[in-house]
C-alpha cells in the first residue's frame, strides 16, 4: 500500500488542475485512457437520457434495493463516501478496484439489525495472487422471520405462513495496472424470494482508482449493479380464468398465468476523491467525499472523515445524502480498534452509528481478519 503524502502546497503554485490532469493522464497506456474515455462516455449517455424527465425521483422503480445497503461499518461511519478512500475488504462493495490493497489475505463479518426486524448478513473474503492479481469473494444475504399469511376475509391468519428473502452472490478481481492506476470488476447473481414466487438476476459492478502527485490524492470510480431487469415469477401468478364470459357451457376455470412486470436493478455511479493528511508520524487524517448518482432517485453528496493514530485507533465522521430532496440519510459516527497481537496477523473492530431520519437510526458492526 502506497503511504499518504505530506502537505506540500507549493509543488502547485505554478501548476493548474488542468494541466496537471492531461500531464498525468498521458503516462497511462493507449487502451486504458481509451476504456476511461469509454465509461465516461456511458456515464454522459445515461446521465443525458435522465434529464428528459424533470423532478421526477423514480423511487421505488426498482428491484433488489437491498444492494443499495452499505457494507462495513468503517465505510458507513464516514458517510458513505468510501469509492476513493477503500483500501480494504469492503472494496467488494464499494469500489472494486480498491480490492488491489490487500498485501496477502483478509475476511469480512458484517451483521445489521436493519428496520422492521430485517436482518443484513455480510461476509466477504479476497486473496492476492502474486503476478495475477487480487480475488474476492462475498455474500450478501436479507433475511427476516417467518410471517402468517393474512387475507381480506382471515385478517388473523389462514393457518399458513411464509418467508422473504434476499441473496446476492459475487466475485470479483482487481489488479493494479501502473504504480498509480488500478482496475476491478465484479460478477454477481442477485436472488429474491416471497413465499411462492422468486426472481434472478446477473450484474456486474466496475471500478477505478488514481492516485495522484496532488499531496497523494486518491480519485475513485465505481459503477454498480449494471445488469438484467428482474421479474417475479411462481405459483402466485397460476389463475384459473373464464376466457370467454359472454357464452355460458364453457369451462370457465382455465389454467392461467399472470404476467408479472420487470424491474430494473439500482444501478449506482460513484465519483471520490480522498486527501489524506499526515499530522504527525503517528496521526493522520483522512477527508473524503462522494458524488452519488442513482437510477431510481436525485443526486447526492456524501461526506466524511477519519481520524487514525498509531495506525490502531480511529475514530469517524461524516454526513450520508447530502442535497438529496426527501432523503433519510443523516449524521453517521463510528470508531475501529486494530488488534496486532502478531507479526502480519490483525483482527480489526469497527462500529457505525447511522442517522436515518423517520426511521430512526441503525447500528452496524464490523469485524475484519488480515493476514
Amino acid at each position: 500500500m502506497n503511504k499518504p503524502y505530506t502537505i506540500q502546497a507549493n509543488r502547485l503554485s505554478n501548476v493548474s488542475f488542468k494541466q496537471y490532469f492531461w500531464s498525468a493522464g498521458s503516462t497511462l497506456p493507449y487502451h486504458l485512457r481509451s476504456w476511461i474515455w469509454l465509461l465516461f462516455g456511458f456515464l454522459f449517455i445515461t446521465n443525458t437520457q435522465a434529464q428528459f424527465v424533470d423532478n421526477v425521483s423514480k423511487v421505488g422503480t426498482t428491484a433488489a434495493n437491498f444492494l443499495e445497503i452499505g457494507i462495513g461499518a468503517r465505510a458507513v461511519a464516514v458517510g458513505g463516501a468510501f469509492a476513493a478512500m477503500t483500501d480494504d475488504i469492503s472494496a467488494l462493495y464499494w469500489n472494486p478496484a480498491g480490492l488491489h490493497h490487500i498485501n496477502n489475505f483478509e475476511l469480512l463479518m458484517n451483521h445489521v439489525n436493519w428496520i422492521i426486524d430485517i436482518n443484513l448478513d455480510y461476509f466477504g473474503l479476497a486473496k492476492n495472487i502474486p503476478g495475477i492479481g487480487v480475488l474476492g469473494f462475498s455474500v450478501t444475504a436479507v433475511t427476516m422471520d417467518e410471517m402468517k399469511v393474512r387475507t381480506v376475509t382471515q385478517p388473523d391468519g389462514t393457518g399458513e405462513r411464509f418467508s422473504s428473502g434476499d441473496f446476492a452472490f459475487q466475485l470479483t478481481f482487481a489488479k493494479k495496472i501502473t504504480d498509480r492506476f488500478a482496475l476491478g470488476v465484479s460478477v454477481k447473481s442477485v436472488y429474491e424470494h416471497i413465499w411462492h414466487m422468486n426472481s434472478h438476476s446477473f450484474a456486474m459492478d466496475f471500478g477505478t482508482m488514481y492516485r495522484t502527485d496532488l499531496n497523494g490524492m486518491i480519485l475513485g470510480m465505481s459503477i454498480s449493479n449494471f445488469g438484467s431487469s428482474m421479474k417475479m415469477i411462481g405459483s402466485d401468478n397460476e389463475i384459473f380464468a373464464d376466457v370467454d364470459k359472454v357464452n355460458g357451457g364453457n369451462n370457465d376455470k382455465i389454467r392461467a398465468s399472470l404476467e408479472s412486470g420487470r424491474f430494473p436493478l439500482p444501478l449506482l455511479f460513484r465519483f471520490g476523491i480522498m486527501l489524506p493528511l499526515h499530522i504527525s508520524e503517528e496521526q493522520l487524517l483522512r477527508l473524503t467525499i462522494d458524488g452519488i448518482h442513482p437510477n431510481n432517485n436525485y443526486e447526492s453528496v456524501n461526506v466524511g472523515m477519519e481520524y487514525t493514530y498509531s495506525g490502531k485507533y480511529s475514530v469517524r465522521a461524516g454526513y450520508n445524502s447530502l442535497f438529496l430532496k426527501d432523503g433519510e440519510g443523516g449524521l453517521t459516527i463510528g470508531a475501529g480498534l486494530n488488534l496486532s497481537p502478531y507479526e502480519n496477523f490483525a483482527l480489526l473492530l469497527d462500529y457505525a452509528w447511522q442517522d436515518l431520519g423517520r426511521l430512526n437510526n441503525m447500528h452496524f458492526f464490523s469485524i475484519s481478519l488480515k493476514l
